[in-house]
């Protein structure tokens, strides 16, 4: 017996309006519909939707799920052409991970540095005040200098 789209979201743990997102780019083939033009999903369209619910959950991009479901459905496919994919990924998820631990250490430098108290002067308020340079967006470095440990505050200013 066939499912409903809510019976699909369920057992896929994908949202209805993901489902209806990924069949309109057609990440999900074209689903069965009854004289009512209600959308009908089999086992295989659910199993699909797991396979696309997890490597979502991986963070592959769509253009990758796109090749992974075609290597997924095509049974002479070379593992390595996998396996490359994969890889691929796993550089890309590194290069984020650096970049995102470039960000930490600069909001966590920002507030070592906001007095935190109820006076209205903040680094971190400055900081997100500049506009941008290059170097700053290359390397998410604060655009505004703070005291560092050792550098003495003026009398009367709050950093």
């Amino acid at each position: 017996m066939p499912n409903t789209i809510s019976d699909a979201a369920k057992q896929s743990g994908v949202s209805t309006k993901m489902i209806r997102y990924y069949e309109s780019i057609r990440l999900l083939p074209a689903v069965g519909r009854t004289e009512g033009n209600y959308r009908t999903y089999t086992e295989s369209d659910i199993h699909t939707l797991r396979f696309i619910r997890r490597a979502r959950d991986l963070g592959y991009s769509i253009a990758d799920i796109e090749r992974l479901l075609s290597l997924w459905r095509n049974e002479a496919r070379a593992s390595a052409d996998v396996k490359r994919i994969a890889l691929d990924h796993a550089t890309s998820l590194r290069r984020k991970i650096a970049e995102m631990e470039v960000m930490l250490r600069a909001v966590e430098h920002l507030a070592d540095h906001c007095r935190g108290d109820q006076r209205p002067n903040c680094p971190i308020m400055d900081d997100l005040a500049v506009k941008p340079t290059k170097l700053t967006q290359d390397q998410g470095t604060c655009a505004v200098k703070v005291p560092t440990a050792g550098t003495r505050r003026q009398k009367g200013v709050n950093a």
